[in-house]
Formats: C-alpha cells, structure tokens, sequence
C-alpha cells in the first residue's frame, strides 16, 4: 500500500484547476458561486501538496550573489545531488504531512536516512516563528492572513522545527506555486558545521509544483544578530529541484519506516505537545548535532536492526528531549502517555 501511494500521480489534478483567485470570496457573484470556488482552490491547493510525493532525483543548488557587509568575500557554490522519497504519513483534509527520507550508497543495497518533514496546515491559527540562538516562538495567525491560505512547517531530520511559513497557492497554466513572506531560519547543516559568521538565514520560501516534479526556491539573507543594530552579511539563492525518477533501491524505506514509525510517531508528537502548550522554546544542540539530532537517528537505526525494542528507544528518547528542550523558561515534561 505504501508504494502505491509513493508512486500517485496528482499533478494532473493539480493543472485542472488553473486561474483560480488568491482570495476565496467574490461577493458579486453570490454565495454559491462564491462557495464553488472555495471548494475548487482547496482541492487544487490540496493536489499541489499532494503532487510533491514520489521518487525524485534531487539537487542542491546554492550561490552567494551580493557581499553586503564590508571586505566580505562569497563563498564557493555548494552543488549536490541526492536521491529522495517523499511519502504522505499523514491527511485529514485540511492537514497534510510528508515524510521525506534519502537513500544514500549502492543502489540495490541503500542505507535509508530519514531526512526532512513538512507540514501543512489550512487556514492555521498559529505559527512558528523563529527567533534565532536556537529558540521560537508561537505566534498567532489573524483571520485576513489564514483565510484561503496553508501554512507549511518545515522539520529536522529529528522532528524539531526548522521554520514555517503562511501563504495561499496561485495555480496557473502548468504550474502551482506557494509562496509565503520573508521568515527566518537557522543556519543550513552546509554552513552550521563549516562557519560561525553569521547567526540566521532571512528566507523567502518558494515551491513551485510543474509536469516533471517540483522545485524549493530560496531567497536568503545571512544575518548577524550579535550586533547592534543586526546586519546583513551576504545574499544567497537557493534552487532545490526534485525531477521524477525511478529510483531503484526504494523498497530500503519501505522497510525503514516500517521498524521505526511507531518511534518516529511519538518523537512527532512530543514536538506537537511542545508547539500547542508553549508560547517560546528553546532547543539546545551543537552544529553536528551530538546532543540531540544524533543520538535521537541513532535510537531510530538500532530499533531497525533491532538492537532495541521500539519503548526502549522512546525511553532514552524522552530523557534527551528533557534535557535539550526549555519551554516558556522552564525544563520541558514529556507527556509520555
């Protein structure tokens, strides 16, 4: 069954519906019509999302363009290529989840890193927004900002949060794109382990879902917060391309997600009860992630080759959640119920 719905085809759907308006109200034309269209920007909004699942042959695509700050010298282009498979673990409708998680190696032999979470929320009352030195706060949505819109979520590796966004879809002839206003986010894994000039990325956040796959743009501005006032150091563009593919290896996942969801489901919600009873959180891990993103892939990769049970790696789970996470100025209690 999971393969089935790896390998759905929905950008067709997602091309139907074109030309829709951005706001889902059109008093002249009475309730009904009004009503319809609603119903036709959330579906099509919907299959966008949706569209973003399968096999995908993936790059990596960064380059620093502007050298804001004085004396500053751009850095290299940092090209990669990945393979990737997106899932849905997760729709109710007006929430969707996709897992993402890479095969690394041979081909026929893959080892499965589970790798990026994003989530989607319709018409969200709140937000997360990040703050920098690794703490976020939660914010509220006003009603003329969530109307017709979704919010998207983006997590670690480990379920934390990364940084989030609101926007409303515009669907046009052979594309549908997102795009929310500038947010910030912490520093990429690619800059976190190698610098230390700058403290956050200010980031216009772009998904654009085409015929042949889908593509991540980014628009970023490198920050440096420990000064007064903050400064801009460099700007970067970022073009993540996810092309349809026919991965081999890809029953790897299958097998992955199958030993580890039930971890992985738990981890997830922790974060939830984190996000829905704090109003700013603070979550402590160094650049290569030895505190918490580590260990906590690592309690993942025993229970697949089970040299731990599932409750034995949520244990130890729990405690380094505790230890790393500050919630509203005080240690953070997970409900382990």
């Amino acid at each position: 069954m999971m393969r089935q719905s790896l390998r759905i085809g929905l950008v067709g759907a997602v091309l139907m519906v074109a030309g829709c308006t951005s706001v889902p109200a059109d008093l002249n034309q009475g309730p009904a019509v009004s009503a319809a269209r609603t119903e036709a920007q959330y579906e099509a909004d919907r299959q966008a999302i949706l569209a973003m699942q399968g096999d995908y042959a993936v790059t990596f695509d960064f380059t620093e363009t502007v050298a804001i700050a004085e004396g500053y010298e751009l850095k290299e282009p940092k090209l990669s290529g990945a393979r990737e498979v997106v899932w849905v673990i997760a729709d109710t409708g007006d929430f969707i989840s996709l897992q993402h998680a890479l095969l690394v190696g041979d081909e026929d032999a893959p080892f499965v890193i589970k790798h990026w979470r994003q989530d989607w929320q319709y018409q969200p009352s709140q937000v997360l927004a990040y703050e920098g030195f690794q703490t976020w706060r939660v914010d509220p949505v006003s009603a003329a900002e969530r109307i017709g819109a979704w919010s998207q979520t983006v997590y670690q590796v480990d379920d934390s949060p990364r940084y989030a966004g609101v926007g409303r879809w515009h669907h046009g002839e052979g594309a549908a794109t997102w795009q929310p206003p500038v947010s910030w986010r912490p520093l990429p894994r690619r800059d976190a382990t190698t610098r230390d000039d700058y403290d956050v990325i200010a980031a216009v956040n772009r998904h654009t879902i085409t015929p042949w796959g889908w593509t991540h743009e980014q628009d970023n501005s490198k920050l440096i917060l420990r000064t007064t006032p903050h400064q801009e150091l460099v700007r970067e563009v970022g073009v993540n391309t996810y092309r349809k593919a026919e991965l081999v290896g890809t029953f790897a996942v299958e097998e992955y997600w199958a030993a580890t969801a039930q971890y992985w489901a738990r981890v997830r919600a922790a974060f939830t009860q984190l996000e829905t009873t704090s109003t700013r959180f603070t979550i402590h891990d160094d650049a290569e992630g030895t505190q918490l993103y580590g260990p906590l892939l690592s309690l993942s990769q025993e229970i697949y080759f089970e040299a731990k049970t599932t409750d034995a790696a949520w244990a130890e789970a729990v405690e380094l959640l505790q230890a790393q996470i500050i919630q509203d100025g005080h240690g953070f209690v997970v409900d382990v119920e």
